[in-house]
């Protein structure tokens, strides 16, 4: 008989005859086992690896109670009453469908997190998903809430564990970075306000299609208080709002690149401006900001300063603070970041750009473009993309183990463009590329890493690739 979770909604109930198994030993399979541990949850970590820095990991959880099993199947045992999975487990993963064939509850990190804060001042969530721009646009709004005078910290996919944020006393709101990978078994959460960005292909080979992708997505609206974000240049961003299940209250609230109309943020002359949190609405604007204010003033980070600023104020964040917030943030690394200038030419890094969707917004922040790009496709096409940029490319660097879908695609819809494809797939392969882009640069040129691509294949992460090609651009330096 499984036991009943209903009542465990926060670190203050009582967990001691809960059996949580624990999906591996990583990040965030540590930092969950920790957490159950310290609420009194009997707690099994189940991991297929058996390495030093597992067994490391493993002494320290054994020393506070739980059970280990390296080397041994992730599965979850019969005696479990919840199972607990990092977002790196598909839904549809064989371990998953098993527990849940057993009845055994499946729960990720949201999950977990949201029923371990504290019963008497737990911290609000306001949350942002989006295929990109969710980490700026986090950054973004932890930086608006303090200038307002929160207790903030950004958490989540952003880096800061959320599950170690929630048991923080201090925090009074935690800026939420969600991504769709995340969201599967969410069933209790309910943030003060939420907002999804924009929606495009991405993470196919995570989910089973591209609906449901977009329905995991929309799931970040699911119970919301105060304030649905979307974006009016993204329709189907509405239509989520549209059909999510709020609280009873809950304000759709749009954001806009072009003039707002009321229940609106948006852009008027060169000012950011609400026309959604104010009385007023029907007849003026709010000026927050101004686009100088803003780091880049790429339309994607412009789009992405609205939506934070739509949830600062629905947390009565005042305007004042959306221009602080603004003027003090400091950009995550690897995102549009002009790292090297030679010879009248700017090499600029977002490595971060890991699907075509944003890669094309970064392509399009630049009049003639160098592109270098590839890598893991993750099943996506590119010939759109190609379509929308080709008039911008001055030639194109191409790496990767799915280079050629991007080659194929440069040669149906953008035929007289020259292309360089390097075959190495060392990581040391990034020296050639970034030689190969500054001898088709000219000045006033961009030589740009935005890969539309996951780096796995040559890297170990999209910041690996990112280092590589800064080291490589500043070293062409005479």
């Amino acid at each position: 008989m499984r036991r009943d979770v209903t009542a465990l909604t926060s670190a203050s109930a009582d967990w001691s005859t809960l059996q949580a198994d624990v999906a591996g030993i990583g990040i965030a399979g540590f930092a969950a086992a920790d957490a159950l541990l310290s609420v009194g949850a009997s707690v099994t970590v189940l991991d297929a690896g058996d390495d030093d820095g597992r067994r490391e990991k493993a002494a320290i959880l054994e020393t506070l109670g739980a059970t280990v099993r390296l080397g041994c199947t992730d599965s979850a045992s019969n005696d479990a009453d919840v199972y607990v999975v990092s977002p790196g487990i598909r839904p549809r993963d064989p371990i998953i469908v098993s527990a849940l064939d057993r009845g055994i509850r499946v729960w990720g990190e949201l999950e977990l997190a949201w029923r371990l804060r504290s019963q008497q001042s737990p911290a609000s969530w306001l949350c942002v998903t989006g295929t990109n721009g969710k980490t700026t646009t986090t950054l973004m709004l932890d930086s608006m809430l303090r200038a307002a005078g929160y207790a903030c910290v950004a958490a989540g996919n952003v880096g800061f564990s959320l599950i170690d944020a929630v048991r923080d006393d201090s925090l009074q709101v935690i800026a939420t970075e969600v991504s769709a990978t995340q969201m599967p078994f969410v069933t209790s959460m309910s943030p003060e306000s939420a907002a999804c960005l924009n929606l495009a292909p991405d993470h196919l080979d995570f989910f089973a299609s591209m609906e449901d992708y977009a329905r995991n997505k929309a799931l970040v609206y699911r119970s919301a208080r105060l304030a649905a974000v979307y974006n009016v240049d993204d329709p189907s961003t509405e239509r989520m709002v549209r059909d999510a299940d709020v609280i009873e209250g809950c304000r759709a609230v749009g954001f806009t690149l072009g003039i707002p109309g009321v229940s609106m943020l948006g852009v008027v002359d060169d000012a950011l401006v609400d026309r959604a949190f104010i009385d007023e609405r029907l007849t003026h604007a709010q000026e927050l900001a101004v686009l100088d204010d803003i780091p880049g003033r790429s339309p994607a980070n412009v789009a992405n300063a609205l939506a934070a600023a739509a949830l600062a104020r629905s947390f009565g964040a005042p305007p004042a603070a959306i221009r602080s917030g603004l003027r003090d943030f400091t950009p995550a690394p690897h995102r549009v970041a002009c790292v090297a200038q030679i010879g009248g030419v700017d090499y600029v890094d977002d490595s971060k750009a890991t699907n075509t969707h944003a890669a094309e917004m970064s392509l399009r922040a630049f009049d003639s473009v160098v592109w270098i790009a590839g890598g893991q496709a993750k099943g996506q096409a590119f010939d759109d993309l190609v379509l929308n940029v080709a008039p911008r490319l001055r030639g194109v660097v191409l790496l990767g183990v799915d280079r050629g879908v991007i080659r194929e695609a440069l040669e149906r819809h953008a035929p007289g463009v020259a292309i360089v494809d390097i075959a190495r797939s060392e990581p040391e392969a990034m020296d050639d590329v970034v030689k190969a882009a500054a001898g088709l640069a000219r000045p006033g040129d961009a030589v740009l890493l935005a890969p539309g691509c996951a780096s796995w294949d040559m890297f170990c992460n999209y910041a690996d690739r990112g280092d590589r090609f800064i080291a490589a651009a500043r070293a062409l330096r005479p």
